[in-house]
């Protein structure tokens, strides 16, 4: 059977295209340049080795998907209050307890913490609109008639 015009092409399957690591992957890579970035613009943020990068990387989203959860439900109040800004708080506070895990990871103070949590969440924000769910590079195009 010859296919028609219609049918699609079949698809090329390459090595990692549909793993569930490599969205862990990435993810990673990218906490790890924002990580990386926080050292070297905020003043008090010491990180020091390609392994205390790639386990405080791996800290951070263990911490940000099991602990922050729990941190913000009991805050919820106090964010209410402050019409959200308390969560810039819960950030750095999750940022300070990975610091707080490592040896050679340290943070000098709040107004530190707070910085470099910005930082990674800017970085972690910005690799998003290019890395879809499933951690493959995606781009959307918009045609208009």
């Amino acid at each position: 059977m010859l296919p028609s015009p219609k049918m699609s092409p079949p698809s090329i399957r390459m090595w990692g295209y549909n793993a569930p690591m490599q969205g862990i992957i990435i993810r990673t890579l990218v906490t790890m340049l924002g990580l990386f970035l926080a050292r070297e613009i905020v003043p008090g943020v010491e990180l020091q080795g390609t392994g205390s990068f790639i386990l405080a990387a791996l800290l951070l989203g263990i911490v940000n998907s099991l602990v922050r959860p729990l941190a913000f439900l009991m805050t919820f109040p106090l964010t209410i209050i402050t019409l959200g800004l308390f969560i810039f708080v819960l950030n750095a506070a999750m940022f300070g307890l990975v610091a707080a895990l490592l040896d050679n990871f340290s943070v000098a103070g709040f107004w530190s913490a707070i910085f470099g949590a910005i930082i990674v969440s800017i970085t972690s924000t910005v690799a998003s609109w290019y890395i879809g769910p499933k951690g493959r590079y995606e781009v959307f195009v918009v045609r208009r008639r």
